[in-house]
């Protein structure tokens, strides 16, 4: 496959951008704290699931302090529909206690803080650090991971050397919103099993070398 050019890079997030002008998470939230628990809530999980259970779990507990009194038993039954409740049951108020004995209640904007909290990785950090403070990060789920390679803009076989790359190669326009361009992108037009190429605007720019145009 033939690598990507700087300005053909450039061309793809720009055409993305107009297809996608105001890209945001699909995760409903309204203060630092619930970002934090919704994405804890969203790993190997979809976001619709996520929103199903979420507005009724912040309805009584919308602050670490909250969380901590509804206890692990009564999280659990809030987020039974999610899958591997129960371990992020524990992880979030695992979290809610260092957040209230370390962090003054309050969300840390950086990385090195964000991964000591369980239940926290590389990419939960990222997508709070990005969502919740405005930072340009790249966190890479799998459709980050898949568009990237399947585009051209990488050849990586790993989430973190896929980060690493993007990092270096996406235009500082774009690094705030290229998460979230290429997530909605893979959802909605270059799906997994059926890319839909004839409607994608990244058609002439893309090097997947299967496109189904006809």
């Amino acid at each position: 496959m033939p690598r990507l050019s700087s300005h053909d890079v450039d061309a793809i997030f720009k055409a993305l951008a107009e297809s996608l002008p105001e890209p945001e998470t699909a995760l409903r939230f309204s203060n630092h704290f619930e970002l934090l628990v919704a994405v804890i809530l969203s790993a190997q999980a979809t976001d619709v699931s996520v929103n199903k259970v979420t507005p009724g779990l912040f309805d009584i507990a919308p602050t670490p302090e909250k969380m901590l009194a509804l206890g692990e038993q009564k999280l659990q039954k809030q987020i039974r529909q999610i899958g591997l409740y129960k371990t992020k049951a524990a992880n979030i108020i695992k979290t809610c206690q260092l957040l209230i004995e370390k962090h003054d209640s309050k969300i840390p904007a950086n990385r090195k803080d964000l991964e000591s909290l369980p239940g926290v990785g590389r990419k939960t950090a990222g997508v709070v650090l990005n969502v919740g403070f405005g930072k340009p990060e790249i966190p890479v789920d799998t459709h980050v991971f898949r568009l990237s390679n399947r585009l051209g803009l990488v050849k990586t076989t790993t989430p973190e050397a896929t980060e690493d790359k993007l990092q270096k190669i996406v235009p500082d326009w774009a690094r705030k919103s290229a998460h979230h361009l290429l997530i909605l992108h893979g959802r909605h037009v270059c799906k997994a099993r059926k890319p839909l190429c004839g409607d994608c605007v990244l058609n002439k720019l893309c090097r997947y070398p299967q496109k189904t145009i006809s």
